[in-house]
């Protein structure tokens, strides 16, 4: 199971060892650390083992399930050599946590001249956690061809730095100053503007970053809608954790500069909540839409005996 990244849990503070001398600060994580560890090695037969990241450094120590989604998309582009990825469906039934490796098995469904389709199933310790669904084909010419336009709002200039320090990303928020916070409250939308340096050069490592900031923000876009509740609030009393991601890709892929996440929240209640979202180039260009299912719930009292960073 996915647990939502909060600029608090992304500081890189993590916990101390026991005793009382504490451990030094950790270092910052950076994106060429972060692309290393989408960069699977080419599959063993039908299995690939892939790191989770570095153990005992990070407050959180449940894995992001998008970086097994990110994961599992360059493993299926390197199977699927002379095709491009266009989507994929994540389901995340299971927490993985830092530390083990995980063990990603590619299941080839369908592979013809032009579609081909291949299902993941990332496991740890013997236990199956997540499964991806991927679609890959052979881009043809247009037939016809639209896109929906990006949101009229403040551009990188005008919005809020937000902190989620990562060497080599920057993130800043319209409209929004805590993303965190139960007393900001607004309509259950959000505009993340992203600016990576360097971007990726190959298309498989590009889809992939994109495809791992699509967890990050969706429960704090419908608690947004909410006065007092917020993500400052998850895992300590209230659970959450995204369930299940959809992204699709759009042709030519590819940017340079800023991109702008936007998030909207159309529903939340019995528990779920179901976000959608489009990422544009700042140029305009859309080059990715996606979706989300997002478990919302009170923590359950059997929830307390575990501590805060191994909740989901």
């Amino acid at each position: 199971m996915s647990t939502e990244t909060t600029p608090a849990q992304a500081d890189g503070a993590g916990p101390r060892a026991r005793g009382t001398t504490p451990l030094a600060e950790p270092a910052e994580w950076t994106l060429d650390e972060l692309l290393a560890l989408f960069d699977v090695p080419d599959a063993d037969g039908d299995t690939i083992v892939a790191p989770t990241g570095r153990a005992g450094e990070d407050e959180r120590q449940v894995v992001e399930g998008t970086q097994v989604l990110a994961q599992a998309i360059v493993a299926v582009a390197k199977r699927f050599g002379d095709k491009s990825i266009r989507a994929a469906h994540a389901v995340f039934s299971r927490a993985v946590m830092v530390g083990a490796p995980v063990e990603l098995h590619l299941d080839v469904f369908h592979e013809g001249r032009s579609m081909a389709t291949a299902v993941v199933t990332a496991s740890q310790n013997g236990k199956r956690a997540i499964t991806v669904t991927v679609l890959a084909d052979v881009p043809s010419a247009d037939v016809i061809r639209h896109q929906q336009a990006k949101p009229d709002v403040a551009g990188p200039d005008g919005a809020n730095v937000c902190t989620m320090p990562m060497v080599g990303r920057q993130v800043r928020l319209v409209d929004v100053i805590d993303v965190n916070s139960p007393d900001e409250v607004g309509p259950p939308e959000l505009y993340a503007w992203l600016h990576y340096e360097p971007v990726p050069q190959r298309e498989d490592l590009a889809k992939a970053l994109i495809a791992y900031f699509t967890g990050h923000l969706g429960i704090s876009t419908t608690m947004r809608a909410h006065e007092g509740i917020g993500t400052a609030q998850a895992h300590y009393t209230v659970s959450t954790a995204p369930m299940t991601i959809n992204i699709t890709f759009h042709e030519p892929f590819g940017w340079d500069g800023w991109l702008l996440y936007t998030h909207e929240s159309t529903q939340v209640g019995a528990g779920m909540s179901y976000i959608r979202g489009t990422v544009h180039t700042e140029a305009g260009d859309l080059i990715a839409s996606f979706s989300q299912d997002a478990m919302i719930r009170p923590l359950r009292t059997t929830d307390t005996s575990i501590k805060a960073e191994s909740r989901l």
